[in-house]
């Protein structure tokens, strides 16, 4: 018996993942760029990506979203354990991967942020 290839659910979640960056693009550049992972150069692109180009670009056979996150912080943020602790890692990480910003300082248990 062949594995499934799960390619039109791949279809549906990159199309998806592809009209919800341009919602959230059009609505605030530069929190979508946080966000998505994404450069803001690049999401200023994708708002001019007509309807049926996006569809072709959420046909390939891989996923166009990536995780930035580990799965110990998926269990953790799930609540098996340190679900404060995770969000805050999440939060250090967001910051940190932050398209076109330095790098995050991580100082104490504040993560560096104002307070």
């Amino acid at each position: 018996m062949a594995a499934p290839d799960f390619s039109d659910e791949i279809r549906e979640l990159n199309l998806q993942f592809l009209i919800l960056a341009q919602r959230m693009a059009q609505a605030n550049l530069e929190t979508a760029a946080v966000k998505l992972g994404i450069d803001e150069e690049s999401l200023e692109w994708l708002l001019t990506v007509p309807p049926a180009k996006l569809v072709r670009l959420a046909q390939g056979a891989m996923l166009v979203p990536q995780f930035r996150i580990s799965g110990e912080l998926l269990r953790q943020l799930a609540g098996e354990g340190g679900r404060d602790e995770a969000a805050a890692q999440l939060h250090a990480l967001i910051l940190a991967h932050a398209p076109g910003r330095k790098k995050a300082r991580i100082v104490g248990d504040d993560h560096g942020e104002a307070g």
